[in-house]
């Protein structure tokens, strides 16, 4: 059985959040350039060529690409096969996450508790997702949360009867009230199916995939661009000034479910739709 010491997945977390903030990932930067090309509005092609240009400074400086460095969100992928040793692994995440957000500049956003609003002042503590999986290896994926978009996400019990229809309409719903909140365009997460708590996790996982990588069903993936048709056709455009670009994509992951239920949850992410991912 292979060991790995806690202290390598503090180190890896630090340089992650880090990394995740200061560079705006391919598939993202490139639907971007992708929408400058198609959108209609002079405005909307002046955006999103500023949103272009500010990723690349970003990058070349360092530097956060937005103000808001995010709620640090940490998937975990766990191999059954590791034995991790050192100490506890989610102490050791935390304090990767504390480390990056220091020894990075990035803007620490978290408040203890909810009510009284006081200020833990190193961006912990992070939301981390374990998953136990087969072989020997950690694959960490870190996924720092803008709060304006978190802000305008939403889920719906939904009857079973309300059928597609009803998914298509409370996902326009949604992203039509959250109008230019989210910094658009967006990336839409959909989580369909499972329970209360279970469709939200979906739909925040869902936006992890790939932008252009449709879905693998081609039942979900038709679906998707439906959703994407109608959500660009609102007119919000990117950063609410109006055009066709509303969203970048549409993203729905599903999971098993009830007979009586139809969960629907709808997780909003800005522009910089930002995760990075390594294995170690």
């Amino acid at each position: 059985m292979r060991e790995l010491d806690v202290a390598v997945l503090t180190t890896a977390i630090a340089e992650m959040v880090m990394d995740a903030n200061y560079n705006l990932g391919l598939d993202v930067y490139q639907a971007l350039e992708d929408a400058l090309s198609k959108e209609q509005s002079p405005s909307g092609r002046h955006v999103l060529a500023q949103l272009v240009k500010n990723a690349d400074i970003a990058k070349t400086e360092q530097v956060p690409m937005c103000q808001d460095t995010g709620f640090a969100v940490i998937y975990v992928e766990l191999g059954q096969d590791i034995h991790l040793v050192g100490g506890d692994v989610s102490e050791a995440i935390q304090a990767g996450v504390r480390q990056g957000y220091q020894q990075g500049y990035l803007r620490n956003s978290i408040v203890a508790d909810p009510l009284r609003r006081v200020n833990t002042n190193d961006n912990t503590p992070a939301v981390i997702h374990f998953t136990v999986v087969t072989g020997e290896q950690v694959k960490l994926i870190v996924a720092p949360k803008g709060g304006g978009s978190e802000n305008v996400s939403a889920i719906k019990m939904l009857k079973p009867a309300d059928g597609v229809a009803g998914v298509m309409d409370f996902v326009v719903e949604t992203v039509q009230k959250a109008g230019s909140n989210p910094c658009p365009p967006m990336i839409i997460g959909v989580g369909i199916g499972g329970t209360f708590e279970k469709v939200t996790a979906v739909a925040k996982q869902a936006l992890l995939r790939e932008l252009g990588q449709p879905h693998a069903d081609e039942f979900y993936a038709e679906l998707e661009q439906k959703l994407l048709h109608r959500i660009n056709q609102l007119g919000i455009g990117p950063q609410g000034f109006g055009g066709n670009t509303t969203a970048l994509a549409v993203h729905i992951e599903t999971f098993a479910t009830h007979i009586a239920s139809l969960p629907v949850a709808v997780n909003i992410n800005c522009h910089a739709a930002r995760h990075f991912e390594r294995i170690l």
